[in-house]
């Protein structure tokens, strides 16, 4: 677990520092990491996602994440502080989220 936490901190910094700040993610440092890092969860997020999108409060009518409409609003349902960006404990939630499901632990 603890090499499973290396790689999600080591990315989200690597992303992050894009702009400049390793400590938040902006939007397209966002997108940017989804849709590379999340490819699956990325393909089909509204059939295969629908249960998060409405956990979040995102509409389930969104096509993909690659949809800057669709990161919009996941980043917004994300952003606690609403800062315009994402500390990587906001970006933890939709890691959680993501894993819980992939384990069966959501209904």
């Amino acid at each position: 677990m603890e090499s499973a936490i290396n790689v999600l901190v080591s990315q989200f910094k690597t992303y992050a520092a894009k702009d400049g700040s390793a400590n938040t993610l902006s939007k397209e440092e966002f997108q940017s990491l989804v849709t590379s890092q999340l490819p699956n969860f990325v393909k089909n997020l509204k059939t295969n996602s629908k249960w998060f999108l409405i956990r979040r409060g995102v509409s389930a009518d969104s096509q993909n994440a690659s949809d800057p409409a669709t990161i919009d609003q996941l980043m917004k349902s994300l952003d606690e502080n609403n800062d315009g960006e994402l500390t990587f404990l906001e970006f933890w939630k939709l890691i959680g989220s993501v894993a819980n499901q992939h384990g069966g632990f959501s209904q």
